[in-house]
């Protein structure tokens, strides 16, 4: 969908470097704002299994909504099926920034679909991050050592990605990263 107006902000790190939060923070902080649209994913997940605010949907459903053109981009990671509504076509076409959190895997659809696509790196030192999957108690140490891995191993490159280093605390990080949506 080339010449839409609006910016679309792909937000990308490994688990546990704080998305979540500093997405929630970032939507407080732009609530009345109506330049800023926080896009609510689908995933193949139950609501009431914790972590962001999603829509879950069925294997099935988000098969079919796939098939019948529902998801601008969509991706499968962790067993768990992803996409984001297509409805995000509508706001960027009258302008306005729309911040989704996104799998890397998918930046280069996005870049070849949309006119100005951001992509904001977020990274935490490795010690945060292992010490942030260790708490949340999700993941087996081997899996924990996989995404460790996986985060170092992980360089991203290219036109328009912000680094953003999330190792202060939580209100001055949410802070600076509201701000990259309003410059």
């Amino acid at each position: 969908m080339k010449n839409e107006t609006g910016i679309l902000w792909l937000v990308v790190g490994p688990s546990g470097a704080g998305k979540d939060s500093l997405l929630e923070g970032a939507k407080e902080r732009l609530i009345d704002s109506q330049a800023h649209v926080f896009v609510r994913r689908e995933i193949t997940r139950p609501a009431e299994a914790g972590g962001e605010d999603h829509i879950p949907v069925s294997v099935e459903d988000f098969e079919a909504r796939r098939s019948a053109g529902a998801y601008a981009l969509s991706w499968g990671a962790h067993g768990l099926f992803y996409g984001i509504p297509v409805a995000l076509e509508d706001d960027l076409a009258r302008g306005a920034h729309v911040i989704v959190n996104v799998s890397r895997s998918v930046i280069e659809e996005a870049r070849a679909r949309y006119d100005d696509v951001r992509v904001i790196d977020i990274k935490v030192p490795r010690t945060i991050l292992e010490a942030r999957l260790r708490n949340r108690g999700r993941e087996s140490e081997e899996d924990i050592q996989k995404r460790l891995e996986r985060a170092e191993a992980f360089a991203l490159e290219g036109p328009g990605v912000v680094k953003f280093r999330n190792d202060r605390p939580l209100a001055e990080s949410i802070e600076a990263f509201a701000a990259l949506f309003t410059r």
